[in-house]
């Protein structure tokens, strides 16, 4: 602990002549990143979690019942996050708030309550994940795709605007297929022992991969083709999982399924497009963007681009403008692009002109949304309109 403040100190007493950085937090459900305004990449990638001073077991901070355990959840994980990660203390400190454009408003309200009240921060900068991404590429139009924990989200954005009206969210995401994988793999283990969510993303990551969009075909048909070899994974140094190879290829169909409800991940990508005016549609198929941990996987990216490719020529996508389909390539991994887009935005003269200060939050304990109408009245005081918003 002495060795810890001893180093805070010294970080900090470079700073006394100039104005220190601000703090730039990316609070996924399962995954978190921290960092630095300016910096190309954050200080930490850690899990959402706590441990839970009552019962002394890790949960996620999203796993909350009301606002007060919330705001108990999000005290002990930034606290742990500054003071043993970042090694900085966020007192009169900016802070720059990467979020989902599809947030729960209980969250952003709880967190800037943590922040100015428990942390005293001087400022708050709220920035959507789907539009600072963008910022990455030097680029003001694009279809961008998270694929995260919980859900897939697909927002458009035209000329540095999200294209609301437009969104599609499935639960296409990594919860899905890790369920699938301790659904195969139960019956392997003795009886009582369980497959924790760390063995579970291991096992995806180091085993599994995206197959083609031919061979997947061959599967649904029944007749599947020779697999790949099966491969064998410890567990805990006594028991021996054997991944199979179909499992192994298969796994990631839970992101494309072929059902009558038309909701796989071609799918969502597609009807984003379609909604949008005709002549935006080009340009957003030109444009596509992959961000999360999901997109990651290995061959995910040509496979989105095989089923597009398929599904423009049915007749429900049958556009003949629609036949090319191109994908950009982050500067960063995908599982923190949206980060260094806020450290980006964080790095310019916005953090202090567009930001929440500690001022205008005292007056009323409001968090401007997008969302809330009355924030978005063009007669309503503009100090406090939508300010770090779209």
């Amino acid at each position: 602990l002495k060795f810890n403040l001893f180093k805070m100190s010294l970080y900090e007493g470079k700073t006394v002549t100039q104005e220190r950085p601000a703090l730039v937090f990316d609070i996924g459900y399962a995954y978190t990143k921290f960092g630095f305004a300016a910096e190309y990449c954050p200080r930490c990638i850690i899990p959402s979690k706590i441990t839970c001073e009552k019962t002394r077991k890790v949960k996620l901070i999203h796993e909350y019942n009301d606002r007060r355990e919330l705001y108990d959840n999000l005290v002990d994980f930034i606290q742990q996050i500054c003071f043993r990660y970042g090694q900085v203390s966020p007192k009169d400190r900016k802070a720059v708030i990467v979020e989902s454009l599809l947030c729960p408003t209980i969250f952003r309200e709880t967190l800037a309550k943590v922040l100015f009240s428990h942390f005293e921060v001087n400022g708050i900068l709220f920035l959507p994940s789907h539009i600072i991404s963008l910022a990455t590429l030097a680029v003001e139009t694009a279809l961008v795709v998270d694929l995260g924990y919980k859900e897939a989200v697909c927002i458009p954005v035209y000329c540095g605007v999200a294209v609301l009206h437009a969104w599609q969210a499935q639960p296409l995401c990594a919860s899905v297929i890790y369920d699938k994988i301790r659904s195969e793999l139960v019956p392997q283990l003795p009886s009582g022992k369980e497959l924790s969510e760390d063995v579970l993303e291991n096992i995806a990551v180091r085993t599994c991969f995206v197959t083609t969009l031919e061979r997947a075909a061959q599967y649904r048909e029944g007749n599947p083709p020779h697999p790949p070899p099966s491969v064998s994974y410890p567990l805990d140094g006594s028991i021996l999982l054997n991944i199979s190879g179909q499992l192994r290829e298969t796994v990631y169909e839970q992101l494309f399924p072929v059902d009558n409800d038309h909701m796989g991940l071609g799918n969502i990508i597609l009807d984003a497009i379609i909604k949008c005016p005709i002549d935006m549609r080009v340009q957003l198929a030109n444009n596509i963007l992959l961000m999360g941990g999901v997109s990651m996987a290995t061959g995910i990216k040509s496979r989105i681009k095989a089923e597009l490719l398929n599904l423009s020529s049915t007749e429900k996508y049958n556009i003949p403008a629609l036949k090319v389909f191109k994908f950009h390539t982050s500067p960063s991994k995908p599982n923190y692009t949206a980060w260094l887009g806020g450290a980006i935005y964080g790095g310019t003269d916005l953090i202090n002109t567009r930001s929440l200060t500690k001022e205008m939050y005292a007056k009323n304990s409001h968090v401007p949304d997008w969302s809330n109408l009355l924030d978005n009245l063009p007669n309503y005081n503009n100090e406090t309109r939508c300010i770090g918003s779209k």
